[in-house]
């Protein structure tokens, strides 16, 4: 009886010892994972530092790819809107000189036969022209009196007149522009100074002499 009491306490002891070592070898593992943990915490902030600044740079490149495409996008629909608008370019600028004929033509009729059936039918078919042109965004520019402007006019003479220096004097032929777009630049002579001064200027004093009685003064007219 005594030896399996013993035995029995010596059990006992042998599994609380083991369990004691136990306990002691899992605090010693905690207290190993505890220092690992505080040892690597640099490398962990590093590490999280380095991804939200990847994470940032990722960021921005995807708003400016999204930049880049809705530009691209823009810059398309304006492209296509233009071609659209400018597709007919080529007839509107024949249809042009043929209504420019149509305009000559009626400044050579005389006023007395303005109100013949023909020449008002004519004059409609200028005007249906004119309108036609209208509702395709074309428009003849307004030139007559107006300064110089190399974007809108192409200057072919240099005259006297009776307007000041570097303004148009006279339209040679008539220019367009099509929804803003210059179609053809108006042909223009342009003034070189009013008559009274250019005449001061480069003629030399002369005697009074009869008039020729032909009633007309010639122009000198520098062609570039």
């Amino acid at each position: 009886m005594k030896k399996k009491k013993d035995k029995l306490n010596e059990d006992v002891e042998k599994k609380a010892f083991q369990e004691e070592q136990a306990a002691e070898k899992a605090s010693e593992e905690l207290a190993a994972n505890a220092s690992d943990e505080t040892q690597n915490e640099p490398d962990l902030m590093k590490r999280m530092t380095e991804l939200e600044q990847e994470n940032q740079e990722l960021k921005d490149k995807y708003l400016r790819s999204m930049a880049e495409f809705e530009n691209y996008r823009r810059r398309s629909i304006a492209e296509k809107s233009d071609w659209i608008k400018l597709a007919t370019q080529k007839l509107a600028l024949e249809i042009c000189d043929v209504m420019d004929n149509f305009e000559r033509a009626l400044n050579q009729v005389e006023e007395a036969a303005r109100e013949d059936a023909f020449v008002k039918g004519v004059t409609q078919i200028e005007q249906q022209l004119r309108g036609v042109l209208g509702k395709e965004g074309v428009c003849r520019i307004d030139a007559l009196g107006k300064e110089f402007d190399p974007a809108l006019h192409e200057a072919l003479a240099h005259i006297p007149s009776e307007y000041e220096a570097n303004l148009v004097a006279a339209v040679i032929q008539n220019g367009y522009t099509m929804h803003d777009k210059v179609l053809r630049p108006v042909r223009v002579a342009v003034s070189s100074g009013k008559y009274e001064a250019n005449q001061a200027e480069t003629d030399p004093p002369v005697e009074d002499k009869p008039s020729s009685g032909n009633g007309s003064d010639s122009i000198n007219i520098e062609i570039k």
